[in-house]
């Protein structure tokens, strides 16, 4: 496989260690790769993003992914099925429903807690032989040669060490160092908006459903959690995160059952609460010479869909895809690192990606207007959602994941 092999060299180092490059290191683990996770944030630190208290929804590619790579059983322990979405419009006629039983589905997707999602990845690398997890480290600098990568690292003392590889992956998030170190740019376009997040009880009973709620300062989503509660993100301007932030917790509640209504009864016992700026952000390409760009490094999208994870999993899979064909195909001169194989990748991702983000960007903005005649138009999007034969379908499918070309994980089969 390239290169002959040193204790320094690996066939793949991926730069971070969060849910996206953990899982693509778990999946990768059928194809024999000598592979390297660098991590800067310690695995046991509560500042660790894959063990905060926010919820993702897992959409059904995702959900047989985890299913393919025999992870799915031990985190379906601890998740929601969402059996029905319900999307409505404050102060408008119009609301739309999307059933399970009516896609033929047994749940629509699952809402997980990151910190128990996180701990399950995590347990999970420390059974792969053939993986090295660097961390406490980070990449400082990285040099793309014709057969192999450099890297430089550097530990928590400023220790610094050098590695190399055949393909360089950067799953470091939206504000990736690694995407910059590759002569990468991204746009970032900023919403004004902040993400408030937590969870709370609501008189009755959520029934499996999750709730998105437009309203004139933004989206709020009531997701379905353990133990009877409701995992919330509620959009916020920029300008009036800070004062939501500090107010008491009957004020909070108060406020967020005006935006919501009482379609669930009364709020109570809101839990710890969070903010984050929400940006749009896309890289201008996806691949360099021997390095490729998966998930929030190559695209971050508003959580208005919640999406991307979602998205950033099936980079994963194509990924997973290209390479374990390229070794199938070439046997022993496969080259992973290959200018075919990352073209090939990034044709692959690019309409899906481009999809997703003119998707929930539009959602966004199509929402946020006040103009009356988009409002109008809303308002018969909303009806026709459930009226026109077929709409309903096509917007569940991409909810889903289940749309386009899929790799083999997402599809559920396993890479071995």
């Amino acid at each position: 496989m390239g290169n002959a092999r040193c204790d320094n060299h690996y066939d793949i180092v991926i730069a971070g260690g969060g849910m996206i490059g953990s899982s693509l290191a778990l999946a990768l683990e059928p194809l024999g790769l000598r592979v390297a996770i660098v991590e800067p944030v310690a695995r046991t630190s509560m500042s660790q993003p894959s063990f905060d208290d926010r919820s993702t929804a897992l959409s059904r590619s995702t959900q047989r992914m985890f299913k393919a790579m025999d992870l799915w059983r031990e985190i379906a322990a601890a998740a929601t099925p969402i059996s029905s979405i319900h999307v409505s419009d404050k102060g408008r006629f119009g609301f739309s429903h999307i059933d399970a039983e009516e896609q033929g589905v047994e749940a629509l997707g699952y809402v997980v807690i990151n910190r128990v999602l996180g701990g399950v990845l995590q347990s999970a690398l420390e059974n792969v032989a053939s993986l090295e997890v660097l961390c406490p480290a980070r990449i400082v600098a990285a040099n793309s040669g014709s057969g192999t990568v450099s890297v430089t690292i550097e530990d928590d003392c400023g220790k610094r060490g050098d590695i190399s590889c055949n393909l360089l992956v950067a799953a470091d998030g939206a504000n990736s160092t690694v995407r910059e170190m590759l002569g990468i740019t991204a746009k970032h376009v900023a919403y004004g908006q902040r993400a408030v997040i937590g969870n709370l009880l609501t008189e009755k009973p959520l029934n499996n459903c999750a709730y998105e709620r437009f309203t004139a300062n933004g989206p709020l989503a009531l997701l379905p959690v353990v133990d009877e509660r409701a995992g919330f993100v509620w959009t916020v301007s920029e300008q009036e995160a800070d004062r939501v932030l500090g107010l008491d917790d009957q004020v909070f509640l108060a406020e967020m059952q005006q935006a919501f209504g009482y379609r669930l009864g009364s709020f109570s016992k809101v839990g710890k609460r969070a903010a984050y700026p929400l940006v749009l952000s896309k890289a201008l390409r996806l691949t360099a010479q021997r390095a490729v760009l998966v998930g929030n490094a190559a695209h971050g999208l508003h959580p208005v869909a919640a999406q991307g994870f979602n998205l950033g999993l099936r980079d994963v899979a194509a990924l997973c895809d290209c390479i374990a064909d390229t070794l199938h195909e070439s046997s022993n001169t496969a080259d992973i690192g290959s200018a075919e194989l990352l073209g090939r990748y990034a044709k692959w991702r690019s309409s899906d990606q481009k999809k997703l983000v003119g998707f929930t960007d539009g959602i966004v903005r199509l929402f946020n207007s006040s103009s009356p005649p988009v409002r109008l138009l809303r308002d018969v999007g909303m009806v026709g959602f459930d009226l026109v034969p077929g709409v309903r379908s096509l917007f569940a499918k991409h909810t889903m994941g289940l749309a386009g070309h899929l790799p083999r994980l997402s599809r559920g089969v396993p890479l071995s």
